[in-house]
């Protein structure tokens, strides 16, 4: 597809789109442009020839056309969580969904009806009221969409898989402009890509995600000092290779900031953490977590509590936060991997790093279930996630360098695969998925967008 256009035209083009479509665009100049085009994470600038905020499907199916006719891309965003690796937008219009935000909670055939710019907490609060709960992440205003269509590690993924496993539909505008539902039987290869895949082929407008019944967990934090991190993360990397697919923990270094939002006991201080989500039918919680409680935590918050409450588990930031980070899979934890880690993030290591974290994963997310979609597992047992929050250029300039030095000195390791949710920079497609998934996505992708109108942040490309 070509990007060069007559600028003149593509102003006249842009304004008749605008005439257009129920919902707003804005173009560089207009008054509420910066504030359509800024990502959660403000971090990354992002400068479109266009920002289009459409209100139902049949608006995002006149920005597509109109974006072909005018030779434009197309860049679907619902939150910019992972607006990094979108490179240069200047022959592009953003696609913001987050004015699309209907649910519907199908109890009966435990099925949510879900708008493409619904956030986690839109889901998880009118399904908690019916006992169930989706296959969620780890923060309530993540979008659905991107989270979902990337796969989605959450609390419950080692007993129930990823996310995307989890979807029934999805109703996408594609590249041409046509407005379809895919499904296992509609469009079923399409919907294979959809699953996994992300945001290669269309715009989503609406999904259908299956429901669990589940109503309480049992979970929380232990706290020690970071002084601790070597004794503690050697205990946990040893625990979770005892735990069953009912349980599933993140260990986390944190170095806090000494802000209000964060409760007294731990303001401005470092560190080092356990969370953990376990289902107490399925598993005994008391017995499970004696060889952590055993280390002495000085804090332990971990008690049974509602379902719904671990979208706010992980206690991310809510709201617009810069950041930077890098991320890397990891097949093992030895001594040696441990103590590495605490060498590069922990106590003396002089790490600008806000959080240094691995989740544990494993359990049903290493196994393909029947049907699946294009990432039907992940063939790793921890994911290392290092990020910080660059409050200037040079400690972004830190932060970034300070990451890549994390994830180098862990690279043995690991295989040099990706987990594309977590990755906030550019990172080639082919690190995502098996060789023979990978090559199917781009089969997939040039039957559908064989003139490349698409721009996702991770474009699945040889």
């Amino acid at each position: 597809m070509t990007t060069t256009f007559d600028p003149t035209a593509t102003a006249a083009g842009l304004e008749a789109l605008r005439a257009a479509i129920d919902g707003e665009l804005y173009l560089p100049g207009d008054g509420g442009y910066d504030a359509a085009r800024m990502p959660w994470n403000v971090a990354v600038d992002q400068r479109p020839a266009a920002v289009a905020l459409p209100t139902h499907a049949r608006d995002v199916t006149e920005i597509v056309v109109f974006a072909r006719s005018l030779g434009l891309r197309v860049a679907p965003q619902g939150t910019g969580h992972n607006a990094g690796p979108l490179g240069d937008l200047s022959d592009v219009i953003l696609v913001r969904t987050g004015a699309m935000t209907e649910v519907r909670i199908d109890p009966a055939a435990r099925v949510a009806h879900v708008q493409s710019g619904a956030l986690w907490e839109h889901v998880v609060v009118p399904a908690a009221a019916h006992g169930l709960v989706a296959l969620h992440g780890s923060s309530p205003d993540v979008g659905v969409a991107g989270y979902t269509l990337g796969g989605g590690v959450g609390w419950l993924a080692r007993r129930h898989g990823l996310a995307s496993n989890s979807l029934v539909a999805v109703e996408i505008v594609l590249p041409d402009g046509r407005l379809v539902r895919a499904d296992r039987d509609t469009e079923p290869e399409l919907f294979w890509a959809l699953r996994g895949g992300g945001g290669n082929f269309g715009i989503v407008t609406a999904l259908e995600l299956r429901l669990f019944p589940l109503e309480q967990v049992v979970g929380g934090w232990l706290i020690w000092p970071w002084e601790e991190s070597q004794r503690v993360l050697s205990a946990w990397a040893e625990w979770t290779g005892t735990t069953p697919d009912a349980v599933t923990s993140v260990a986390r270094i944190l170095q806090l900031p000494p802000i209000p939002q964060i409760p007294e006991p731990l303001r401005g201080r470092s560190i080092v953490v356990v969370e953990v989500a376990i289902l107490p039918e399925e598993a005994d919680a008391d017995a499970l977590l004696a060889p952590l409680r055993a280390l002495g935590p000085e804090i332990d918050t971990v008690a049974p509590m509602p379902a719904s409450g671990l979208m706010r588990l992980h206690q991310d930031p809510e709201g617009p936060t810069p950041g930077i980070s890098h991320h890397a899979m990891l097949d093992a934890l030895p001594p040696e991997a441990v103590e590495t880690i605490v060498r590069e993030a922990g106590p003396g290591s002089g790490s600008p790093l806000l959080a240094l974290e691995l989740r544990q994963l494993g359990g049903a997310l290493a196994r393909a279930p029947e049907g699946a979609g294009a990432l039907d597992r992940i063939d790793a047992r921890f994911a290392l996630f290092a990020v910080g929050i660059p409050m200037d250029a040079a400690m972004g300039a830190a932060v970034a360098a300070h990451a890549d030095r994390v994830v180098a000195a862990v690279g043995r390791w690991g295989r040099g695969r990706a987990y594309l949710n977590f990755a906030e920079r550019p990172t080639a497609s082919v690190t995502g998925f098996d060789e023979d998934a990978h090559a199917r996505l781009l089969a997939i992708r040039a039957r559908y967008d064989g003139r490349s109108m698409m721009r996702s942040n991770h474009r699945i490309e040889g």
